[in-house]
């Protein structure tokens, strides 16, 4: 497959670029603009590789959205590019309205635009893949599960631009025929994460002896998914899915992010003794604005229809997540160094009077 691929140098889409191109052999353009999250470094094992080709772009930039699309011919779109933090959403959302909401409405015209021009072999095959979040379905009580049925309640800047670049993803499948397919997913975690996000941090943190924070009282819940088996689901949906659907894609792993910190502390210290148990590091900190308290994922319906299942237990991929981390200091210790060294984010200035 030829695949056109947004935002193929973050997190997931690194984690997506590799499969392709070393796995699967496809042929992959990766558009990137490469803000603070996006590291070509991440993907420097497809560099040279046969079919690879990377392009430093904005997708809210129509017209070069188009000539990409018409140059390079795509069988499947899969489109990833998103700011994707939630406490950078509380204090900075434009970012957010402008990639997530106007990038994809960018895309989507390219993605119709090169659709027309297909001939109807071409128009049949044609996929465009949007990669969105869990986040969207709001909070969850102590029971219960998203799933493809669920409605949106978004409660974030973040999950408010993702509910509505889905809304758009869909009404372009309704109104103009884009063969469209959407995915929302719970948590991932692994290799190249950007520092921000909670395994990450708490992992460096704890490495460095410095304080690590817990939000709240550390009960909200999350599903965690293992980086490289979100990236195996959605190549699955791209090649077998079936046009209109939502599938959701979770880890089948709910641990409250306490449980998650402790977890990592433990395993540090087996890996590098510290003088005193990383447990005692931990610093319970005040909570994030309108803090979602649960999430979790049905994902039986991706199961079932295309045989994907998660194959990472939690406790095996945060051990192999840790294990990455000890192993490649020369990816993250820049990141450390020149972008974010473990500030907390996320806080509402308070105005005077």
């Amino acid at each position: 497959m030829r695949i056109l691929l947004t935002g193929g140098a973050g997190f997931i889409g690194s984690a997506v670029t590799r499969l392709l191109v070393q796995g699967r052999g496809a042929t992959v353009l990766v558009v990137d603009k490469l803000t603070y999250a996006g590291d070509r470094r991440s993907i420097r094992d497809c560099e040279g590789k046969h079919g690879f080709r990377f392009v430093q772009a904005d997708i809210c930039d129509l017209p070069r959205m188009q000539a990409l699309m018409a140059e390079f011919r795509p069988d499947a779109v899969m489109h990833l590019a998103a700011e994707s933090h939630v406490d950078r959403s509380i204090t900075g959302a434009a970012d957010f309205i402008q990639t997530n909401i106007n990038g994809t409405f960018a895309m989507l015209e390219a993605a119709r635009a090169y659709h027309a021009s297909l001939d109807a072999a071409g128009k049949s095959a044609f996929r465009f893949h949007h990669i969105s979040t869990d986040e969207v379905f709001g909070s969850l009580g102590p029971t219960g599960a998203f799933s493809e049925t669920t409605a949106y309640d978004p409660r974030s800047p973040y999950s408010a631009s993702k509910a509505a670049s889905d809304h758009l993803v869909r009404a372009w499948h309704e109104t103009y025929g884009l063969p469209v397919l959407v995915t929302n997913c719970s948590n991932n975690y692994g290799p190249y994460h950007f520092p921000e996000k909670l395994i990450p941090l708490i992992i460096l943190n704890a490495l460095d002896g410095k304080t690590l924070p817990v939000y709240g009282d550390g009960s909200n819940i999350r599903d965690w998914l293992y980086v490289e088996d979100h990236a195996e689901a959605l190549v699955t949906v791209v090649e077998r899915g079936r046009v209109g659907e939502t599938y959701c894609i979770g880890g089948r792993s709910e641990k409250r992010n306490l449980e998650v910190v402790q977890t990592i502390c433990d395993l540090l210290d087996q890996r590098v003794p510290a003088a005193r148990p990383r447990r005692e590091l931990i610093t319970f900190v005040a909570d994030r604005p309108g803090h979602d308290q649960r999430y979790a994922i049905d994902c039986s319906k991706i199961e079932a229809e295309l045989g994907w299942t998660p194959k990472q237990s939690f406790e095996t991929g945060i051990a192999a997540t840790i294990d990455w981390y000890l192993a490649n200091d020369w990816w993250w210790k820049p990141l450390r160094e020149k972008k974010y060294s473990g500030e907390r984010l996320g806080l509402i200035e308070k105005k005077a009077g």
